[in-house]
């Protein structure tokens, strides 16, 4: 039985939330190619019509995926005072989120967040810089090349092919994420000393 069908005959009330999180649900289950309007529908129980309703087209769909996971990744994440270790308590946290969805690591390095949307979820993280002084530029510059290093070594990590449950190969990612992050945030802050 459909998730989106409660009763036979009676249709699903559907959201833009649900709609979402079942995107969501069929990209970790099946990847990003066979997430398309017509499979999503037949997940909920719908004509894939009805889904236009919440969002306009594909790539409408996509961009909600991206701001939901970046979202998710921003949850409950409250930074240190430093901004150093704000930085990499950032890295971590949305490491953590994209390793909890390996299909939708290529979206997310593909998609840009909403830009709004990113600035509104950072703004804590950005007034620990501010707070020593380093000007939004600069610091919106890190954050920015500190997300791209977590994207490409998840990329890199989701990619591979250990055998499940390899402790050695997960070891080896976790050791080798650290020191990457470790010397991108002393350099930043070798730099932003200047």
């Amino acid at each position: 039985m459909n998730e989106g069908r409660r009763r036979a005959g009676r249709p699903a009330v559907l959201t833009t939330e649900r709609v979402v999180t079942a995107a969501i649900e069929a990209l970790d289950a099946e990847g990003l190619d066979a997430l398309t309007m017509r499979r999503l529908g037949a997940r909920l129980g719908v004509a894939a019509m009805s889904l236009y309703r919440h969002v306009p087209n594909r790539e409408a769909l996509l961009a909600e995926v991206v701001n939901r996971l970046f979202t998710e990744a921003m949850a409950g994440y409250v930074p240190d005072a430093a901004w150093q270790q704000a930085l990499a308590g950032f890295a971590v946290s949305y490491r953590r989120v994209l390793l909890a969805h390996p299909q939708a690591v290529p979206l997310l390095a593909t998609h840009p967040v909403d830009v709004d949307l990113g600035i509104e979820l950072l703004t804590e993280l950005l007034t620990r810089f501010e707070a020593v002084g380093i000007a939004r530029c600069d610091a919106i510059t890190a954050v920015q090349s500190v997300t791209v290093y977590v994207l490409g070594h998840a990329l890199a990590q989701v990619g591979s092919t250990p055998a499940p449950g390899d402790e050695t190969a997960a070891a080896f990612f976790d050791q080798w994420f650290d020191t990457g992050l470790s010397a991108m945030v002393t350099g930043f802050e070798h730099k932003l000393a200047d």
